[in-house]
């Protein structure tokens, strides 16, 4: 058990790092639309990720490294309700909007398409 936790620990902090590097680095004040970009960006991404990595993940230890770890550090669903939240409270209702409603869809989409590519290259 304590194997585990440490290599999902390990998972969430490169996430983790990945995220602040992608969200306050590359893309930090950058708007898609009137909404953050960076966690729409990380959010999409992740997505496109963990589907990759479910169909391609070989063993359990591999599954905890990535995607519950790394995954679960990179993706942001906490920040992307908080983000969501702030543009209804400053009334940007239409970018509110765009960004729950692209968020859910291209995530979903992305996760989906994940699978898929994974399956792919595994035969």
């Amino acid at each position: 058990m304590i194997r585990e936790i440490i290599t999902v620990g390990l998972g969430g902090a490169a996430g983790s790092i990945v995220r602040y590097l992608v969200s306050y680095g590359l893309l930090a004040g950058h708007t898609l639309l009137g909404f953050p970009a960076g966690t729409f960006t990380v959010n999409a991404a992740g997505s496109l990720i963990i589907g990759l990595l479910l169909a391609l993940t070989p063993s359990a230890s591999a599954s905890q490294l990535l995607v519950v770890g790394f995954c679960g550090g990179f993706t942001t669903f906490s920040t992307f309700s908080a983000d969501a939240v702030r543009l209804l409270r400053a009334g940007d209702y239409g970018p509110a909007a765009a960004y729950v409603t692209l968020s859910v869809a291209v995530c979903i989409a992305f996760a989906a398409l994940g699978m898929w590519i994974g399956a792919q290259l595994k035969n």
